[in-house]
């Protein structure tokens, strides 16, 4: 049986995610950093699927907490054969209001969170000959915002660190993509009114925003055999909003 392992997976895109490979036969790695209620609550989901799972608590901005849970995880499964790096904190603010604490904590998990896991997991991949790994980015990371500066900039780094490291990685038979969701229907919405969702809807060309299964439908395919011959790739999951 395969294993996976999905940062940030207690609720959105993540539980999601989750929840597809579950249903899917794999076992499931679920890390979670503040959300424990919600974690347990997909832990029982993933349970009702058949699928074993470790529930595990960790920041991934911190490396020696990331090496304890692949250490932990390596006890209970033997080998991790999918990476889905999915873990994100998001900041909307005016560049020159923003903080050098809140720079360093957005880089903290959606740059350094990416690094810490998959630096943690590859030797095991490395060892096996195999391996896929998929990093959750942005389509700011691609285009950018406004008011979102850090934020873009945190995701962009997390597409040149795919491009590069599919190359490196390559050899060992190793895939890593990159998906980058547009306007997605989750928790991150909820400070935006409804005319403002309505407007981000005519923005899009397929006139709906995303769902968390958009996005999970996209990884599950880049984790699957179907695609082997497939990496180094940015996979755009937006409706057409970036066009």
């Amino acid at each position: 049986m395969k294993t996976v392992l999905i940062t940030g997976a207690s609720r959105g895109i993540g539980r999601e995610i989750a929840l597809k490979f579950a249903k899917n036969g794999y076992s499931i790695i679920l890390n979670y950093n503040s959300s424990e209620q919600k974690a347990i609550e997909v832990a029982k989901e993933v349970e009702s699927l058949g699928s074993r799972y470790l529930l595990y608590k960790a920041d991934v901005a911190d490396e020696t907490q990331v090496a304890n849970m692949i250490d932990k995880a390596m006890q209970t499964f033997g080998h991790i054969d999918v990476l889905v790096n999915n873990a994100g904190v998001a900041l909307s603010k005016l560049f020159q209001q923003t903080s050098a604490t809140e720079v360093a904590k957005v880089f903290g998990v959606n740059t350094f969170g990416v690094i810490n896991c998959t630096k943690a997991v590859v030797p095991n991949m490395i060892y096996n000959k195999q391996g896929k790994i998929i990093n959750i980015s942005s389509v700011w990371g691609k285009v950018g915002a406004s008011m979102e500066t850090i934020y873009s900039a945190s995701k962009g780094a997390v597409i040149a660190f795919t491009l590069a490291l599919a190359k490196e990685l390559a050899p060992s038979n190793i895939s890593v993509n990159c998906v980058c969701p547009g306007v997605i229907d989750t928790d991150m919405l909820l400070n935006l009114t409804n005319n403002e969702k309505e407007q981000l809807k005519e923005q899009t060309p397929l006139m709906r925003l995303g769902t968390p299964q958009d996005i999970a439908n996209a990884v599950y395919f880049l984790a699957s055999d179907n695609a082997n011959f497939i990496t180094g790739q940015v996979i755009t999951v937006d409706g057409g909003f970036a066009l």
